[in-house]
């Protein structure tokens, strides 16, 4: 292995080369068509993926349809819903905007309607719910068309005016951090933002973005992807402003949109819904997933996966900014012992999915028992490979650790104390953050501060170090193998040995690393970082293997491999932290 001055220079190299951090483009996918699924409605409206199928009201049909996109089967899942305009998912709740009953409920594991709250329609036969936003906190925002009105609905089913005095408003969203509210005036077909001063409550709006083409009064339903960026059904296109308002793409449709959402296992799959039925378009952004349950009583399959909820003994903030890159806002959640007043440790959480899927509350049951054992933990997201080209990724993931540093007294951290623990495609950059924290050209701001980025202890669980050689390299060069890599990095290892040789963590272990430890599956190729462990020990760096009994890749999800596994974090976090 390198010494460290030496690793520097031959890493320099990479500084010499320019690397577009961001796709150039469209936001659609390179060759993407839309793709009728289905017009087999009345009238389709607010759809909402539910993890595995999307969800799609038939608002005239009265029924609730599902739809799989693995099987490509398109069902009845209820059949006398009554007249639903939108639903949407999170929390583990399918909420509903019940038009006809003039409420909004939430559709149980029965698949049996409850109400949450609603208006009076015989006092005013207007107020008849469209649209509507659950939060991550249980807080829910609806439109009443009619009376021009934003209305919130708290956790405890209280209800309170968020919005007032606006022309028709229809479609709703909320941004990724969830501190603006964007309302469509369908009428004007113009889209206000709100900055959300607390839960319920708004600040003035102002003019986000307004459509200037079509005779229509149809500014309508409303998503948002991981970036930000806010797309709304208009007369005749899906309009998509990125953050600050910028006119991104026009998505021309063949009837009146008047809806739409993300799904399919990636979140990459544009659903939109309206007068021609359900289409889809494949796009090279991310939906925003849902917020895994955060009750108990809503969490499915205990025995099976670790447990989503958030007990009272956790101080939980979500979706927290720890860093920007133009107006792209990087998230994070973090999770504390509520009950514990000095400063402890912190682990950050990177979450797999071969750098191009996932999103931070992939391992939310981790990061809660984390916080559970007496560390705050920090579960971040960072942009995937169809957003950002390598090195973005690992420039997010660098920007955090300096994040907790710089902001440990807000949480209660201390600063002096920071590990980390990613997997899988997480674990590699978990392992690059442990090796690479010195070079500049990993990191997003030139002129750091080298410590700033310094972790203090390291786990990878399953993750591939080595980029240059090994499995990646030979996905790589195998045109049939679908490389992960290929799309992360933009090119074939052979196309850029430098570029692939700036994300190998393998070949950047140098004195002065962090420990470094690999936990893994009996199944999961645990020779697969040997020659790491190897340079590692050379150099006098500590280390470690652990291998549990049966294990495949991702068991740290999964019972009963997450207790051990846990456990065995702990004991190293303890020994270095």
């Amino acid at each position: 292995m390198l010494s460290r001055s030496l690793k520097l220079i031959a890493t320099s190299i990479a500084l010499f080369v320019a690397y577009l951090p961001l796709y150039a483009g469209s936001l659609i996918e390179k060759g993407a068509q839309l793709e009728l699924i289905s017009n087999d409605f009345e009238l389709a409206d607010g759809p909402s993926w539910n993890g595995s199928r999307l969800l799609i009201p038939d608002v005239k049909g009265e029924k609730i349809y599902a739809y799989d996109p693995k099987s490509g089967k398109l069902e009845t899942f209820v059949p006398d819903a009554g007249r639903i305009s939108a639903s949407y998912y999170n929390n583990g709740r399918l909420y509903l905007s019940e038009n006809a009953h003039g409420r909004i409920s939430w559709l149980n594991q029965s698949k049996r309607i409850e109400p949450i709250a609603g208006q009076d329609l015989e006092s005013n036969p207007r107020a008849r719910p469209n649209d509507l936003v659950a939060d991550d906190q249980g807080g829910i925002y609806y439109t009443l068309t009619g009376p021009g009105q934003v209305v919130y609905i708290d956790p405890d089913g209280k209800q309170q005016i968020a919005v007032s005095n606006i022309a028709s408003p229809n479609g709703l969203i909320l941004s990724p951090d969830q501190n603006t509210l964007y309302v469509a005036a369908t009428g004007t077909k113009k889209i206000w933002a709100y900055p959300l001063i607390s839960a319920g409550k708004t600040g003035p709006g102002t003019l986000f973005a307004a459509m200037d083409s079509g005779p229509d009064r149809a500014a309508d339903g409303m998503c948002v992807d991981r970036a930000g960026n806010v797309y709304c059904a208009g007369p005749k296109h899906i309009w998509v402003w990125s953050p600050s308002g910028k006119l991104m793409e026009k998505i021309e449709m063949p009837e009146r949109p008047i809806n739409c959402a993300f799904g399919d296992s990636d979140m990459r799959s544009l659903y939109i819904t309206g007068f021609g039925g359900l289409h889809r378009i494949r796009m090279n952004a991310y939906g925003v997933p849902s917020n895994p349950p955060f009750q108990a009583k809503l969490v499915q399959n205990p025995t099976k996966r670790p447990t989503t909820e958030i007990p009272s003994t956790i101080e939980s903030h979500l979706n927290v900014v720890y860093d920007t890159d133009g107006d792209r806002k990087l998230l994070c959640d973090i999770f504390r012992p509520a009950a514990v007043s000095e400063a402890l440790p912190a682990i950050i959480v990177v979450h797999g999915g071969g750098w191009r899927n996932g999103s931070k509350s992939k391992f939310r049951g981790l990061s809660v028992e984390i916080a559970r054992r007496g560390y705050v933990s920090v579960a971040i997201d960072y942009r995937l490979g169809h957003e950002a080209l390598f090195p973005a990724g690992i420039q997010d993931c660098n920007a955090a650790t300096k994040f907790i540093k710089a902001n440990a007294h807000r949480y209660g951290i201390d600063a002096e104390r920071i590990g980390a623990v990613g997997g899988s495609a997480g674990g590699h950059l978990v392992g690059l953050m442990a090796t690479g924290w010195e070079n500049s050209r990993l990191q997003r701001s030139p002129g750091f501060e080298e410590e700033a980025a310094r972790l203090d202890v390291a786990i990878v669980m399953a993750g591939p170090l080595q980029m240059t050689t090994g499995s990646v390299a030979a996905k790589s060069r195998d045109p049939k193998s679908g490389s992960n890599a290929n799309v992360w990095l933009g090119k074939s290892v052979d196309e850029d040995p430098d570029l692939y040789a700036l994300a190998d963590a393998h070949i950047q272990v140098s004195k002065g690393d962090s420990p470094l430890y690999f936990l893994v599956g009996e199944h999961d190729q645990p020779e697969r970082n040997q020659a790491t462990r190897d340079a590692l020990t050379a150099l006098g760096i500590t280390n470690g293997l652990k291998v549990y009994e049966d294990g495949k890749h991702g068991c740290w999800n999964n019972h009963p491999w997450f207790t051990p596994m846990v456990d065995d974090m702990v004991e190293i976090f303890e020994r270095h932290l």
